[in-house]
């Protein structure tokens, strides 16, 4: 690709960004190993501990509400979303599933800054902690690349 602007990718280079993270407690046993996860690999990223905020909230619903009152700060370059919604017998699955992700993308996008979601939405603890490591992980590495990649186009 020819010209300036196509093809950009933001890096996975961490250091100076300042990163907020927010951490539903409810399934707190999984949405802990999320927060590990996604810690290991921001410092892996080289983005120091200091230059990261971390919030918890009770559940999925409310993270939206703490993305918002971080990013109305604009002390941050990225934010982080983290949760774990286990599918139930009742509709509350879908309500908080599809509530909480349109939450998280509104304030992404009325603040114009990345958010990184990783609220789990599962069918059992067991996909749960399939998919905890990787997705914390995953969730560091968005951040920083949006980030680097909104800088990019500034």
């Amino acid at each position: 690709m020819q010209g300036a602007d196509k093809g950009r990718t933001g890096e996975l280079a961490g250091d100076g960004l300042r990163i907020g993270i927010v951490q539903a407690r409810f399934n707190a046993e999984i949405t802990g190993t999320l927060a590990e996860a996604c810690h290991g690999e921001l410092r892996r990223l080289q983005v120091r501990e200091r230059d990261i905020a971390h919030c918890t909230v009770p559940g999925a619903l409310e993270v939206p509400v703490a993305l918002a009152a971080m990013a109305e700060t604009g002390d941050y370059d990225a934010l982080i979303a983290l949760g774990c919604v286990i599918r139930g017998e009742t509709y509350h699955f879908e309500l908080v599933a599809n509530e909480s992700g349109a939450g998280v993308m509104r304030v992404s996008l009325d603040h114009g800054i990345p958010i990184a979601n990783a609220i789990l939405t599962v069918e059992n603890e067991d996909q749960a902690w399939a998919r905890a490591q990787e997705k914390g992980q995953d969730a560091a590495r968005v951040a920083v690349e949006m980030a680097n990649l909104l800088e990019d186009l500034d």
